[in-house]
């Protein structure tokens, strides 16, 4: 373990991160809300904080090791959500828990808040919610591995450590700067197109900057209390609709559709097809159960409204079109929050379990039951044309069964806050998953739960972020061995 190396990379990181506090700045300007002072005091205090790190041990040269990567990720993760509470405490003077939880929801793209208001909120720190979703996204320290080469320090344990799903071997190019490059391009490209598209459906610039953030970073946050409700036009719902669909594919695979020209790319991945029939069925069975419910007067309404919310529930956005929790059966709501536990593809900026890893779950469970037909026959388990070795299956198993294992123990853990059943769940859901919505209880927003509750879901926030056992493995013996 070189800690040496750690504390000094935590301090690079975080002045990287401290340039992020100076947008807001041009953003108070422009609108001329007085809030420029804040964002240049958590700039300051931002940027000194990781100059004191990395000044301690500036001269350290070395390479990352595995175990170093996952502590560096877990850490910059935990210390990004502390020092990223600080334009919430000085400008909304709100309490130390609320700020941290309105920071971590933001840069694990949750969408889970604890504030109101926002129609009335300063655009500047409306535009810094919204920023630190997109961040988040992408990964900020997907970003910095970019920067790291230069600076003496691999970054591609940080890579590894970082990249949600099963995935973590593959490279776009052979350096992994020029893959951290291509990946912040692609991500970029999609966000611009996307505020291109809001624009067009008749939001304002700052509203299209803003929910494209989120959007593409399958985040949630809004800068309206009401979501995307507020704007009851079917054009920015189509908008958002597709985009979170797309956002829930692999942008590895968007940027090999970018370099070879052709769309058909999506559909020769048996990742995307198993996504795109995943959510063509959600879509069948909650139109026929918002039909069955007369919840709407016109089919084009209805469909709009069904497309919107399973694009949201089931890449884990979070974002709303209507007020759901009102007028649709509480069967329906409850499909739509196990669809966030699936979520989108590996790649993509969604949380979740992952499409392939279900998938593959889906393939051994049919291997299985032939293999009760056949006992001794051979059958090669084949995802697309590639044949999937028993390693890979019970890494896959392995992960789910620890999945689903978390989610009951945080779901109990919520319990004993005070909460009913349906609304642990549904706050598990919310956090794990970063999904940023519920049902029940927290229909409504997260800003009446217990203080120990908000920490929960901090937590759970953080591991659903970092796919579970880039943090769990800190909790081994073994990790710590020499």
């Amino acid at each position: 373990m070189h800690l040496a190396l750690i504390i000094k990379i935590l301090g690079m990181l975080l002045m990287v991160f401290s340039i992020t506090m100076l947008p807001p700045v041009l953003v108070a300007w422009i609108y001329d809300d007085g809030m420029e002072l804040p964002f240049l005091s958590a700039f300051a205090i931002t940027f000194a904080a990781g100059m004191a790190l990395w000044m301690m041990f500036f001269r350290v040269r070395d390479e990352l090791g595995v175990r170093d990567g996952f502590l560096v990720v877990t850490l910059f993760w935990t210390v990004l959500g502390l020092i990223g509470s600080l334009p919430f405490i000085l400008i909304l003077q709100v309490s130390t828990t609320d700020a941290i939880f309105e920071s971590m929801s933001g840069l694990t793209t949750t969408g889970a808040s604890v504030l109101s208001g926002l129609d009335f909120m300063a655009p500047s720190l409306l535009y810094y919610r919204q920023q630190l979703q997109w961040l988040g996204g992408m990964g900020v320290i997907v970003l910095a591995v970019a920067i790291l080469p230069m600076l003496g320090v691999g970054g591609m344990q940080l890579y590894k450590a970082e990249i949600p799903g099963p995935m973590k071997e593959s490279k776009l190019t052979p350096r992994i700067a020029e893959t951290a490059k291509a990946l912040w391009y692609v991500y970029l490209v999609v966000t611009v197109a996307c505020a291109m598209g809001y624009w067009w459906a008749g939001m304002t610039p700052f509203d299209a900057i803003c929910h494209s953030f989120s959007t593409v970073a399958t985040g949630g946050f809004s800068t309206r209390d009401a979501s995307l409700a507020a704007f009851d036009s079917a054009g920015i719902h189509g908008v958002a609709t597709f985009f979170m669909f797309l956002s829930g594919a692999s942008f590895a695979l968007m940027f090999s559709a970018l370099r070879r020209g052709s769309v058909k790319t999506f559909f020769r991945d048996p990742e995307f097809r198993f996504y795109t029939g995943l959510m063509f069925v959600y879509l069948v069975i909650v139109s026929v159960g918002l039909w069955v419910n007369r919840s709407y007067d016109s089919v084009g309404e209805m469909l709009r409204h069904a497309a919107f919310q399973v694009a949201s529930f089931g890449t884990g956005t979070g974002l709303t079109s209507t007020d759901a929790t009102v007028s649709w059966p509480v069967p329906l709501l409850l499909l739509l929050v196990f669809t966030s536990f699936v979520s989108g593809c590996a790649g993509s900026t969604t949380a979740g379990m992952k499409v392939v890893r279900v998938a593959l779950m889906l393939h051994q469970s049919l291997r299985e039951l032939r293999r009760l037909i056949y006992p001794h026959g051979i059958f090669a388990l084949r995802f697309g044309r590639r044949t999937v070795n028993d390693q890979v299956l019970q890494a896959v198993w392995g992960f789910i069964g620890v999945y689903i294992t978390i989610a009951v123990l945080l779901t109990l853990a919520m319990t004993t806050t005070g909460m009913d059943l349906t609304t642990a769940f549904s706050t598990v859901a919310a956090s794990l998953n970063t999904l940023g919505v519920g049902i029940g209880g927290v229909a409504g927003g997260f800003a009446e739960i217990t203080t120990e509750a908000k920490w929960l879901m901090c937590f759970a926030m953080l591991l659903g972020r970092l796919e579970v056992f880039t943090i769990l493995v800190l909790f081994t013996p073994v990790f710590w061995r020499q």
